[in-house]
């Protein structure tokens, strides 16, 4: 209990503060994003786009190491991320608008594509001689032993950057969530939009490769605003509710990590953002199963008395 209350006050050495506070700037900019795909009904696309970042991993890995470097290098490594899930976000939109696939169907295609090229390609890395190609499959799932000081920042600027477009267009991208095409009729660039929203899934999942994953890092999209939708009925309020869930589940879970040192932050932090979730589908006032489940008790005993 002790090692808990300590990396939760920012106590238990400079590794756990840099991953705590990275993951919560992570999970702030992950539930405010993630709000405008699932009010766009549109949850594949995080992860598809996560899919899709791999093959761009391991090629930046390989560039670096063919420029002379170690291939190690993040930013570069996000670069590539960042890259290839762009890449991916085109093809859908490509073929959702030249052929008569859904684009569920688009994505699951580009999904699977794109990841299958991304696990070929580290097989390969896997056989060079050449680079430090040890570890690179903690993208995967997210590893954070080691994490520095630089890393931290990158997430965290990263993390800010994204809520910061949030913040600035909100109103277009919920415009668009809700009514596309009224949208259309005042104005409004719908495509550029949803690509934008799109992008915001893809920039969170790529500054969250180190810290979660990019299997994982879906989670981080959608569980927060999924569990901000019981708590009240305006999409605003919505957003910065799924934010604050998400940055507060983040830094939990990072808290609990650092405690127990065998037990891995990503998962971890999904888990707890999954508790979060379920006590707010129970205990919610306004929407929540609890509070229905008495409200129907209530007025069924109104109608006993009143026959």
């Amino acid at each position: 209990m002790t090692q808990f209350w300590d990396a939760l006050t920012l106590q238990a050495g400079y590794n756990a503060a840099l991953v705590a506070l990275g993951a919560a700037m992570l999970g702030l900019a992950a539930g405010a994003a993630g709000s405008f795909v699932t009010l766009r009904k549109r949850a594949l696309v995080s992860d598809a786009t996560a899919h899709s970042s791999l093959p761009g991993i391991v090629l930046a890995f390989m560039l670096m190491v063919a420029m002379g470097g170690e291939g190690r290098a993040l930013f570069g490594l996000l670069t590539g991320a960042a890259l290839s899930g762009l890449t991916g976000l085109l093809v859908i939109s490509w073929i959702t608008r030249r052929t008569r696939l859904a684009e569920d169907a688009a994505m699951g295609a580009v999904l699977g594509t794109f990841f299958g090229l991304g696990i070929v390609l580290l097989t390969v890395v896997q056989n060079m001689r050449a680079g430090r190609q040890a570890g690179l499959e903690e993208f995967l799932l997210g590893a954070t032993a080691g994490m520095l000081r630089e890393d931290a920042i990158l997430i965290a600027l990263g993390g800010a950057m994204v809520l910061g477009v949030c913040w600035a267009m909100r109103r277009p991208m919920t415009l668009v969530a809700f009514d596309a095409p009224y949208a259309a009729t005042l104005g409004y660039n719908t495509r550029a939009i949803d690509l934008l929203i799109m992008g915001l899934a893809m920039a969170v999942t790529v500054i969250g490769l180190k810290l979660v994953g990019l299997v994982l890092i879906v989670a981080l999209l959608i569980i927060p605003p999924v569990a901000a939708r019981f708590w009240t009925e305006s999409a605003a309020r919505m957003v910065w509710i799924a934010g604050g869930i998400g940055g507060a589940g983040a830094y939990l879970g990072a808290a609990i990590s650092a405690s127990a040192p065998n037990l891995p932050t990503g998962p971890i932090i999904v888990l707890v953002l999954t508790a979060g979730f379920t006590l707010s589908m129970l205990l919610a006032p306004a929407r929540g199963t609890l509070w229905a489940a008495l409200r129907h008790a209530r007025m069924r005993r109104r109608l006993q008395r009143g026959a």
